[in-house]
């Protein structure tokens, strides 16, 4: 990845894509949507990053119903996609999961326990917290959860550490009653990640994406490949519609995080270049990008380069 401009390239690429919500056979959800058809086009995007995810982390609502048959046509879509681009899969559970079916299907186990995991990603470490309540469909982390999740920070990762949950620990205020199934009880898990080396919390839950911090950590929240949650309806108290779906990408530098919301539907494109012309530019020396590209009377900028 060439330097364009003042920092070098990242050290770390995450795709942050959450509630697939897949259901088994051929159902949609509400009788209308094709979760499965959406996370196929959803990683096909994916797999246009360049450079490419060094991990697909999803933050939960994997299957609709916790069905055993969801999580294996989930794992069908994605580990060959990941397979080809050479990056580590890591699920989160979801108040729509079963831990049961997730542990089964997912990990080859047999458990009911919470679904917490530690996963390291070339130095940067990735700690699945599952939030979910079995029967409930809010947010809980338990005394003996955040006593394993602060023995893991303890000891600082070489890049930091990103923690992915379900619930984000974050105000919903473009729909407000989604607090209703918050994240309860933030203060407590403020207590254990702050001071630490966690460097972003990556969410999902609301079915639209949103930012915000927590115990001085950004959050950010990726919306939905299944359904966008309209956070602007119209006359409506709550609204779910068939479009506008995205998936997130996460930059890691040294000093910082780039999160880039990544739409899934196809746009007709009004303007652009190439990949042809990628060469030419890469070859020009750092000046002559700045004259060529900065320059507002540049034969670039004035529609008069061939």
């Amino acid at each position: 990845m060439i330097q364009y401009g003042q920092l070098a390239p990242p050290t770390h690429v995450v795709a942050h894509i959450s509630d697939t919500h897949l259901l088994a056979g051929d159902a949609r959800q509400y009788d209308a949507i094709d979760t499965v058809a959406n996370l196929a086009r959803a990683l096909e995007r994916v797999t246009r990053i360049d450079p490419p995810p060094q991990a697909l982390v999803f933050t939960g609502d994997l299957a609709d119903l916790g069905e055993p048959a969801a999580y294996r046509r989930l794992r069908e879509l994605v580990e060959p996609v990941a397979e080809r681009i050479g990056a580590q899969v890591i699920w989160c559970m979801g108040n729509h999961d079963e831990r049961a079916a997730y542990s089964r299907e997912l990990f080859g186990e047999e458990s009911d326990a919470p679904q917490d995991r530690v996963y390291d990603t070339a130095g940067l470490r990735i700690v699945s917290l599952d939030t979910s309540v079995p029967g409930w469909h809010h947010g809980e982390v338990s005394d003996e959860q955040l006593a394993w999740l602060r023995d893991v920070l303890a000891t600082p990762a070489e890049h930091g550490t990103l923690l992915a949950l379900h619930h984000p620990p974050v105000p919903s205020p473009m729909c407000p009653v989604a607090e209703v199934i918050e994240l309860l009880d933030t203060d407590r898990l403020a207590m254990v990640v702050e001071g630490s080396d966690v460097r972003a919390i990556l969410g999902g839950h609301y079915h639209f994406t949103s930012h915000s911090t927590f115990a001085g950590v950004p959050v950010s929240v990726a919306a939905a490949t299944c359904y966008l949650s309209d956070p602007a309806p119209l006359d409506r108290f709550i609204s779910a519609v068939d479009g506008h779906t995205s998936v997130n990408t996460v930059h890691v530098y040294p000093d910082r995080l780039v999160h880039t919301i990544v739409p899934v539907p196809e746009a007709p494109e009004v303007s652009g270049f190439g990949g042809d012309v990628a060469p030419l530019v890469e070859a020009l020396s750092p000046a002559e990008r700045l004259d060529m590209f900065s320059r507002k009377d540049s034969e670039f900028n004035q529609g008069t380069a061939v």
